[in-house]
């Protein structure tokens, strides 16, 4: 989900103004990954076991990189 933050200015049109968003992400949690893929629980967690998809266990948390999800679906019609 991305936040749009709009000024006054930027309603406006003023040339000097621009729209800021959020910064990319870089990593998923697995709730994450769910709702920006649209793919089922189980079904990540089937490509994790595989080794389909990488992931990196931080702390107690596992994160998927952007990059490794970007190519599981950029690779899905393969």
């Amino acid at each position: 989900m991305w936040r749009f933050w709009i000024s006054f200015n930027e309603i406006r049109g003023d040339s000097m103004s621009s729209i800021s968003r959020q910064p990319d992400k870089i990593g998923y949690s697995i709730k994450e990954a769910i709702a920006a893929t649209s793919l089922g629980r189980s079904t990540l967690y089937r490509y994790i076991g595989e080794g389909t998809l990488r992931v990196v266990r931080i702390g107690g948390r596992t994160i998927i990189p952007a990059d490794a999800l970007h190519a599981l679906i950029a690779g899905a019609d393969e």
